[in-house]
């Protein structure tokens, strides 16, 4: 059920939102009234998250779409733009890393992560104001970062995220005479599927402080109590996906005469990774 309304009537599309931050937001989102489009690669996993938010009563859809692809992302928001008569809110929260150093990298991995998390966003970010100034919209871009954005030590994820923060700091000049805000999210750690990728052994220390004795392989993915579980072990170094969505939905529930132009989230710990 809604909340406070502060959103109704608002559209808004989320991509990477089947799960973690992104179905957060979007969980937030629709709770103070807006309707959500949950968007990721997998037509089942898409459709799954939104019947979970419409089973909780709330307005959502589903939207499939590869970040690797800019043409389908940008086609998709002018479709449901178009659809809905209006485009208010865009949430660019898709995103990868395969951690490492540079030197023992994959090229494959590097330019997967630059066309999902720079290539992608940027396609989300024109697809949207394209759309929200055809349906005279008044709007957000949130564009959700890192904090390895602004580390030395965070590879070539870190790389893509300081793309990201310029990106933003760019478009935010671009679209100073139009009614809409560009917001630049930067969360710090925090508990979700995005580990997949990250060292065994780092993942299984995390699971074991929670409680979760599972198995884990590369790739893995954890089930929603059992992240709960570790986020709950381990809140003063680890944020979880809710407080994010809460971050993302503060800011799109302020006027677009205000600029709020970027947010660090992160826990009382600051890891470095």
């Amino acid at each position: 059920m809604t909340e406070n309304g502060k959103l109704n009537g608002k559209i808004g599309i989320i991509t990477g939102a089947t799960s973690g931050i992104g179905l957060a937001i979007a969980r937030e989102l629709a709770q103070a009234g807006a309707k959500v489009y949950v968007a990721g690669r997998s037509a089942e996993r898409a459709d799954a998250a939104a019947e979970k938010l419409k089973g909780e009563g709330l307005s959502a859809a589903s939207v499939v779409f590869n970040m690797r692809e800019p043409g389908d992302v940008i086609a998709a928001i002018a479709r449901i733009a178009d659809d809905e008569g209006a485009l208010n809110i865009m949430v660019n929260n898709a995103g990868l890393s395969f951690p490492g150093s540079i030197l023992d990298g994959e090229p494959d991995h590097w330019r997967e992560m630059y066309e999902t998390n720079c290539v992608g966003l940027l396609a989300g970010c024109k697809g949207a104001v394209h759309a929200m100034r055809k349906t005279k919209s008044a709007g957000h871009v949130v564009n959700i970062s890192s904090i390895a954005g602004r580390s030395e030590t965070a590879g070539v994820y870190g790389s893509t995220k300081s793309a990201v923060n310029q990106i933003c700091s760019t478009l935010r000049k671009e679209l100073e005479n139009d009614p809409i805000r560009v917001v630049n999210i930067m969360p710090g750690a925090v508990i979700t599927n995005f580990g997949r990728n990250f060292p065994p052994e780092m993942v299984k220390g995390l699971m074991a402080a929670g409680g979760v004795g599972q198995e884990f392989e590369p790739g893995d993915t954890l089930g929603e109590e059992d992240l709960a579980k570790v986020q709950t072990a381990q809140k003063q170094a680890f944020a979880s996906a809710e407080d994010i969505g809460r971050a993302v939905r503060y800011v799109v529930e302020q006027p677009t005469e205000l600029n709020i132009s970027e947010m660090v989230v992160r826990p009382q710990i600051a890891l470095q990774f």
